[in-house]
């Protein structure tokens, strides 16, 4: 049977833009949170059960995630870009590499918080 397991995952981190114009807001050093949603397609194994085990995607996904979490994008482990697209790249070689999935998809957006509820 094929099916369609996703995940998320999410980090907080810090970037700016030096190609902005001078005085531009995003210039300056600021925070995102980001979501993280790794999507793999596939048969179910007939001896498993499963796609695959939440434990293996983990095991690959989230040492990227914890690299990336509480840094600045422009210094993090000095092979990503600030903008998405090299990111993901990154997570989807690495799912790519270390298990037997194929053509896994990776959507990467910034994450907005709803505001508190007020009293």
């Amino acid at each position: 049977m094929h099916t369609r397991l996703e995940r998320d995952y999410r980090f907080e981190a810090a970037h700016f833009l030096p190609k902005v114009p001078p005085g531009h807001k995003c210039g300056k050093m600021h925070g995102h949170s980001y979501l993280v949603r790794v999507a793999i397609e596939g048969e179910i194994g007939s001896e498993t059960g499963w796609l695959i085990d939440f434990a293996d995607l983990d095991a690959v996904v989230k040492p990227v995630i914890e690299r990336l979490d509480h840094q600045t994008l422009d210094d993090a482990a000095g092979c990503f870009d600030v903008l998405h697209p090299p990111i993901a790249a990154t997570i989807i070689a690495t799912i790519t590499a270390t298990t037997s999935t194929t053509n896994p998809c990776v959507r990467m957006r910034r994450a907005y918080h709803a505001p508190a509820a007020r009293s």
